[in-house]
């Protein structure tokens, strides 16, 4: 394992997102555990990317217009559909110690939706991946599994210790009415942008 793919996926990892963001908002909303499932969530929503980018239905996407378009306006759609859902759920974020196994289901649904929905992730796995794998690799698709593996582990668990930080402050914050307003507006006008960076993006 080189120490080059180590650190690029580290900052591709940790540099804030779309699952970044789901993943604080979580940990904010129903605590650290809400949080590590958010993370599990978003890591699942990578395998699609991955297993497209292996079998080479990624080049799909990067040579269809209407294949990327399509995917991509899905996923603009739903960032706006989540931002709409964050300020119209005002009991979201709230001290509910019981709220979190009642939304597990609806919680790994999202975060796997977040990361399925947007086809850059497949283009990125595309292009990615190939850098670290040698064209002369006598097992190329077990080295690229590899790789794959260690990009979802280490996504899951930068993911996890933001969630859980974000849970480990909200005791200080959800107990302040202005500032949770503040966060509601904040996560959706994020979400949104978001949204509008996806809608944006070339294929």
């Amino acid at each position: 394992m080189s120490i080059e793919f180590l650190l690029t996926s580290l900052i591709i990892v940790a540099s804030p997102g779309t699952g970044v963001l789901y993943t604080l908002s979580a940990g904010l909303s129903r605590g650290a555990r809400a949080s590590v499932v958010a993370a599990f969530a978003c890591t699942l929503g990578i395998i699609p990317h991955m297993a497209a980018a292996i079998t080479g239905l990624a080049a799909v996407l990067h040579t269809s217009a209407v294949a990327f378009e399509t995917l991509k306006y899905l996923g603009v759609a739903y960032l706006l559909y989540m931002a709409w859902n964050t300020l119209k759920e005002k009991s979201g974020l709230s001290i509910d110690e019981d709220a979190a196994p009642r939304s597990t289901a609806r919680t790994i649904t999202t975060g796997i939706l977040v990361n399925v929905l947007n086809p850059k992730l497949s283009i990125f796995f595309f292009a990615f991946l190939p850098q670290f794998v040698s064209t002369t690799e006598p097992h190329a698709l077990p080295r690229m599994l590899e790789l794959s593996g260690v990009f979802m582990l280490m996504t899951f668990v930068v993911f996890a210790v933001y969630g859980v930080f974000a849970a480990s402050v909200r005791s200080h914050i959800v107990s302040r009415p202005k500032v949770l307003t503040w966060m509601r507006r904040s996560f959706a006008a994020a979400f949104v942008m978001l949204g509008a960076k996806l809608a944006l993006a070339d294929r």
